[in-house]
């Protein structure tokens, strides 16, 4: 059973969140070598990397917890209402079926006591003839 109103509430993930761009700071011209100034930039592009993955981490937990929480928030109510919807369900086969047992009841005990009575008169009848 799929409720738009009760869809609307629950999160979902439609904004696509580009990279941050990795910019090497560049290093100045003095009297660095160029292999030396390559081995000197890995590590400045190593550490921007690690930051741009510790980043990532960060954002990811954020918005799996935002997604948990609003997710939490909707859980107590969705299943509150599906077990209300199950119980109606349930109560309303029970109370058909209680309702027609009772009926049954009364249609054979209304039989018996008009049979009981009908039999009683004619009993008084007969034995008022003799």
């Amino acid at each position: 059973m799929s409720n738009p109103t009760l869809d609307a509430g629950i999160p979902v993930l439609t904004e696509i969140i580009p990279a941050p761009a990795t910019i090497a700071t560049p290093l100045s011209d003095t009297s660095v070598p160029a292999p030396i100034e390559e081995s000197l930039a890995t590590p400045a592009l190593q550490t921007q990397s690690i930051r741009d993955e510790a980043e990532w981490e960060r954002l990811e937990r954020e918005v799996r917890e935002r997604v948990l929480v609003q997710i939490l928030e909707r859980v107590d109510f969705v299943l509150e209402q599906r077990v209300r919807d199950s119980l109606a369900d349930a109560l309303q086969v029970a109370v058909e079926r209680l309702a027609s047992e009772i009926k049954d009841g009364l249609h054979n005990s209304i039989k018996d006591v008009v049979r009981r009575a009908v039999t009683q008169e004619i009993t008084k009848l007969q034995n008022s003839k003799k």
